[in-house]
């Protein structure tokens, strides 16, 4: 199989932003207080980083995926478990992208994918935490179990 180039990888990267988002929208409306809060704030950093990638890919010459109407969510969001279930879902879905990524990636595409695995893997330990899940880590981010 071979290798997605640097370029393919963030695209596919931002189709899991794209994901994301959409799901916050779900996650958001089952939450109240502070949770609610986090949740907006993920979904504006997901967002943030929408935007950057379809800059750079916009700029660079790469491919800008489309976003789509709807995304099929893993299972229903009924209440708050069930949302704080999907928000951590959400984070390590998006951070197992950006660790597919740096096979692909070198210098700064390579530090923006590790800076988002990072970032994400924190936010679902925060994710975990909020909904009493334990353990709360993971050994290694962005890696199916």
């Amino acid at each position: 199989m071979k290798q997605p180039t640097a370029a393919e990888a963030l695209a596919t990267a931002l189709s899991a932003e794209y994901a994301a988002i959409y799901a916050y929208g779900r996650i958001g409306v089952r939450l109240t207080g502070a949770a609610r809060d986090a949740a907006r704030q993920a979904e504006a950093a997901h967002r943030r980083r929408r935007d950057a990638l379809v800059v750079q890919l916009s700029t660079t010459g790469g491919t800008v995926p489309p976003d789509r109407a709807g995304y099929a969510l893993p299972f229903a969001v009924t209440d708050r478990a069930s949302a704080l279930r999907l928000a951590v879902d959400v984070e390590e879905r998006t951070a197992a992208h950006w660790r597919a990524a740096l096979a692909s990636t070198t210098g700064a595409d390579r530090d923006q994918a590790l800076a988002a695995l990072v970032e994400y893997a924190v936010r679902a330990t925060r994710w975990r935490k909020t909904a009493g899940v334990t353990p709360q880590t993971v050994a290694f981010p962005g890696r199916p179990s």
